[in-house]
């Protein structure tokens, strides 16, 4: 009676918690179809037959930022990181894990200390290095995003990788396997849970991003992030309603990637940092 109880008050907490966490993103959803006047009088109030501007939102929007264009972008900056991103540091984790030496020891270390390090305190070093090496464009940056990155992934990829049991890897070098076939044929499939999970992970980040895009390839390649911020008007005025719908536009895509792999989240997260 008492774990039914427990159960039910913790399904109670979650709930609101849900709920909770949904309420910015109902009120941005809400306000998309509302005129900008309307949304700084009554930003909690449903739209009705004064304030409902229907689609109007979304057509100046896409028509000011050049949507689709900063879409594209987006998602090409975002799926290169990402998988740069999972592909390297899923190799670093397992050669750390697998070969123990003080040197290993100290990546590993170096990794995880690299998690506290606030961007603010390299961004401008970074920024003039980056345009030294010739980073500055839509494929250079997805070195820096692997940069930035690393340090969560090779953490959680490490931890999962002790999970894995070495003895099939050793019936897979038996079977006349080097490592690279090693890898990618016996040790990558096994690290799909947490693979997942780091690209989720990851693909948020980058996809949300405005400082790193903006600061190194600039209005050029324009990512939505970037996009958006072109519906200011003089004076310091914005387009409250075309920023809302755009913001719609680009929550929906992370969202549907994040529910589409969701299961696999916990799953990841847990075996990763616990487990070994």
């Amino acid at each position: 009676m008492k774990d039914n109880k427990g159960n039910a008050l913790l399904f109670i907490l979650l709930f609101i918690l849900s709920v909770l966490y949904l309420i910015p993103i109902l009120i941005v959803f809400i306000n998309s179809f509302k005129g900008r006047l309307y949304i700084s009088d009554q930003p909690f109030a449903l739209p009705n037959a004064e304030t409902f501007y229907g689609l109007k939102n979304y057509t100046i929007g896409l028509a000011k930022t050049g949507f689709f264009k900063a879409a594209f972008w987006s998602f090409f900056i975002t799926v290169l990181s990402v998988g740069v991103i999972v592909i390297c540091t899923s190799m670093t984790g397992w050669f750390i894990t697998r070969v123990r030496n003080r040197v290993n020891n100290f990546l590993y270390y170096a990794f995880v200390f690299s998690m506290i390090v606030p961007f603010q305190m390299v961004m401008y070093t970074m920024t003039k290095i980056a345009n030294m090496l010739n980073l500055d464009n839509p494929v250079g940056i997805a070195v820096i995003y692997l940069g930035f990155g690393a340090g969560q992934s090779v953490f959680l990829f490490s931890g999962f990788v002790k999970s894995i049991p070495v003895e099939l890897e050793e019936a897979a070098m038996i079977d006349g396997c080097n490592p690279v076939k090693t890898f990618f044929w016996v040790v990558f499939p096994v690290l799909k849970p947490i693979a997942i999970t780091v690209a989720i992970l990851n693909a948020m980040w980058i996809w949300n991003d405005y400082l790193l895009p903006y600061l190194v390839i600039g209005a050029e390649y324009k990512t939505i992030p970037i996009a958006i911020q072109y519906l200011k008007t003089g004076y310091g005025g914005i387009d409250m309603g075309a920023m809302m719908a755009m913001l719609v536009l680009a929550i929906i895509p992370i969202i549907v990637f994040y529910l589409a792999c969701q299961r696999y989240i916990i799953e990841g997260v847990i075996a990763g940092a616990v487990k070994g």
